[in-house]
Formats: C-alpha cells, structure tokens, sequence
C-alpha cells in the first residue's frame, strides 16, 4: 500500500482519482481549501480519505499533509480562464506560489513521484492542429499563464533536484461530479442541467468553436500511468482522446440525451477563449501507455445519466 495526497481532492478531478485509488487498495491524503472543492464531493468515501482543510498556499499546511506521502497529485488550483481574467493576482498566488510550495515540500520528503495537473490552455490559439507537447506555447489568459509556469518549475525540480515530476496538459475533462453552479462552470454540466431544467444553455460565439472532450475516466487512468513511467520525469505529455467537437455538436448530442428540444442562445465571444483545440496524444500513447477508454458519446451518456440521477438536476 502506498500513501498518496491529492491537492484538491475534494474537487471534481481529484475526488475521481480519491475513489479509483481506494478500489486500488491505496492510502489517499486530500488537501483543500473548499473554496471550490465540496465534502459532498467526497461523501461516499469520507471514512476511508484523511481530508485536511487547507490552502496550498499556506506551506505549514502543505508540510502536514505530505508526511508520510510516496506520491503527489496536484490538482489544486485556480482553474477558470474567465475567473482568471477577474483574479490575476489570485490565480498566481494559487497556481505559481502554491504549486512551488508543494514542489518544495515535495522535494524535501522524497515523493517518488509528483503529478500535475497543467493545460491544454498553454497552446493559446495556434491554428496548428493538433496540439503537440513541442509546439511554442502562447496563452491567453492568466490562466494559461499560471499553469505554464507550474510546468517549468515541475521540468526544473526534476531537472535541478531529481525530484521525478510529470505535468499533464489536459484537453476539457468531463464527468460527473463536475460542478455546474459556478459563474466560472465548464460547458458540459452546464448545458446538462439548463437542459434538464427546460433552460436554454448559452453559448458564447457562433457555438464553431471546438474541443477535445476528455471524459473523466481517461484523464485518471493518465494520471495513474504517470506515476509508474520513469520515461515520463520531466515531461509535459497531452491527455485528451485526439478528436474534436464543436459546441453546437456539443448541444446537439445533449438535447438527444436528456429528451430536451431547447436550441442553444447565442452571445458575444468570450475575452481569452481559444477557437479550436485538439490534442495529439502520441506522447501519451508512447511515454504512459495510455489510451482512452471512454468515447465522448459514452462518456456524456454516462454523465447525463448521473445528472438525472441528482436531486438538483
């Protein structure tokens, strides 16, 4: 058995890789602040997660959580592009500040391995197609930014202090658990619950623009590969499944799935979004072994499924 912590394990991501890892027969440590992660998050698994409540920002807290710790998942952050645009100054405090804090704290108890969790937001909006891990990145959003430079400090601490780290460029992660009542939301619990409450889900821009949906389970099992591949130290790889959707693809699927025959409403576009984004996952595929499991149309029937089964929805 191994221990590991999850930062932000109360989140959506982090709560998702809390339960794979106790099915494993693992010892998991969530830290988080609950400024955006919930303990309903982790109510099923409550009893079998030492949940400490802390900002990574706050180092003494980082120190208590990874006593004892073999492995890292850094999932904490300031994850919106649009709250990134309102909070730069704290969107860098969380991704910059707190990700060099858990590095450090990391480095100084040998961790045998420290993921993160970095961005398809870093490629910005080169035409180029798909995004490859060698391309110059060119962010658009502080958001962006932050999650950029967490992934040379990660290249760096390999690289200056053995510490074996891998940065995970995730491409629109989706599921259930994702929390749709945040002025900050992602677009697919979104459009799930507007739908499923007779509403219109709003787009922003003509609704061409596309991404690369990742399901929830493909973006775990990357995150467990990571910690077992020593091709991957010091690497930033792509975890997506290497297809694209528009988002009026997006709502064409989800009206079929809850029943719904609301057409989406249209505004203007939003400042630091990116047009298209479609990940080549090659070095996914060659350094992880990865592969993803769950489809798109499998991974939205799943999540709408466990939309509908919510009180809320």
């Amino acid at each position: 058995m191994a221990r590991y912590l999850i930062t932000g394990g109360a989140g959506f991501i982090g709560s998702h890789l809390a339960r794979t890892l106790l099915s494993l027969g693992e010892e998991v440590v969530v830290l988080d602040d609950l400024s955006t992660g919930k303990r309903e998050n982790l109510g099923d698994i409550k009893d079998r997660v030492k949940l400490i409540v802390g900002d990574i920002c706050d180092i003494g807290r980082v120190k208590e959580a990874m006593e004892g710790i073999d492995y890292v998942f850094h999932q904490a952050a300031v994850v919106s592009v649009p709250r990134s645009i309102d909070e730069p100054v704290r969107t860098n405090e969380v991704n910059v500040d707190g990700t060099l804090n858990c590095l450090l704290v990391a480095r100084d108890v040998k961790a045998k391995r420290f993921v993160f969790a970095a961005s398809s937001s870093a490629y910005g909006d080169s035409p180029k197609l798909p995004k490859h891990e060698d391309m110059t990145p060119r962010p658009l959003s502080p958001y962006g930014v932050s999650k950029l430079v967490g992934e040379m400090y990660c290249r760096v601490f390999y690289e200056v202090y053995g510490l074996p780290t891998v940065s995970l460029r995730y491409f629109n992660i989706f599921g259930p658990y994702q929390d749709p009542h945040s002025q900050y939301a992602a677009v697919v619990p979104i459009f799930i619950t507007r739908l499923l409450k007779g509403e219109s889900p709003q787009v922003f821009g003509d609704g061409e623009q596309s991404r690369d949906f990742t399901y929830i389970d493909n973006a775990v099992q990357a995150n467990l590969l990571a910690t077992r591949s020593d091709k991957a130290d010091g690497k930033t790889i792509n975890v997506a499944c290497g297809t694209q959707y528009t988002l009026n693809e997006l709502a064409k699927n989800l009206k079929r799935l809850t029943g719904s025959d609301i057409d989406p409403t249209h505004d203007e576009p939003r400042a630091g979004d990116i047009k298209h984004s479609l990940g080549d996952i090659s070095r996914a595929s060659s350094l992880l072994g990865y592969s993803p499991k769950i489809s798109f149309e499998e991974g939205l029937e799943r999540t709408v499924a466990w939309f509908k089964s919510r009180p809320a929805a």
